[in-house]
């Protein structure tokens, strides 16, 4: 695959044939004990597929974890060994090691080699794009960041959320830290924006 230069951040990019309606919610930084099963319950009972972008430190241990994500039909994207935010300015060899270590993670607990690679923050660099296209991913970003990862209130991650139109990739997080918010907030967008007439896909 050729390195790309730049990350994808609209769902058509990735899938043209999705309709014009159609929504990417991406879901970051699993897969975690506590907040992993209560994020798959609560897409299974709206009938939303999803993204979920995993640490392979995570995926190594809790691999359980990232096989029901599979099994519950979510797309996979790899989002490093260990998350780090200064990836981009991390030598070739360095960020290399991170992607292909939770690759291989990834691929040993799913069977799954991930079409997707997400860069911690979003930080970018040449060799970051290199790696990425060595293991054929497609580099994606996101639209809508409720920074929920901050723990902000349920209201600010709700109405950062509404915001969605489509074509959006949507960011969110079931790791890192207590996701309640997330998770309460979820409940009200999702059905929300399913009544707006948008409509949920995995890339």
């Amino acid at each position: 695959m050729h390195a790309r230069t730049d990350a994808v951040h609209r769902v058509h990019d990735v899938f043209p044939t999705a309709p014009p309606n159609a929504i990417a919610l991406t879901i970051d930084d699993g897969p975690q004990p506590e907040w992993t099963p209560k994020m798959l319950d609560l897409l299974a009972e709206f009938e939303v597929k999803a993204t979920f972008s995993l640490i392979g430190i995570q995926v190594k241990q809790f691999p359980k974890l990232a096989e029901r994500i599979v099994q519950a039909g979510h797309q996979l994207c790899n989002h490093t060994m260990n998350h780090p935010l200064y990836i981009a300015e991390m030598s070739r060899k360095k960020v290399d090691r991170e992607i292909t270590e939770a690759h291989d993670r990834i691929g040993e607990a799913t069977g799954i080699a991930p079409k997707f690679f997400r860069s911690p923050g979003g930080a970018w660099s040449h060799a970051v794009f290199h790696s990425a296209a060595r293991h054929g991913m497609i580099p994606i970003d996101w639209d809508i960041d409720p920074r929920d990862w901050a723990r902000p209130g349920t209201g600010h991650i709700k109405r950062a959320m509404l915001k969605a139109k489509g074509g959006d990739i949507l960011l969110c997080h079931d790791g890192g830290g207590d996701r309640s918010e997330t998770i309460k907030a979820l409940r009200k967008v999702i059905p929300a924006l399913k009544k707006r007439g948008l409509t949920f896909v995995a890339l």
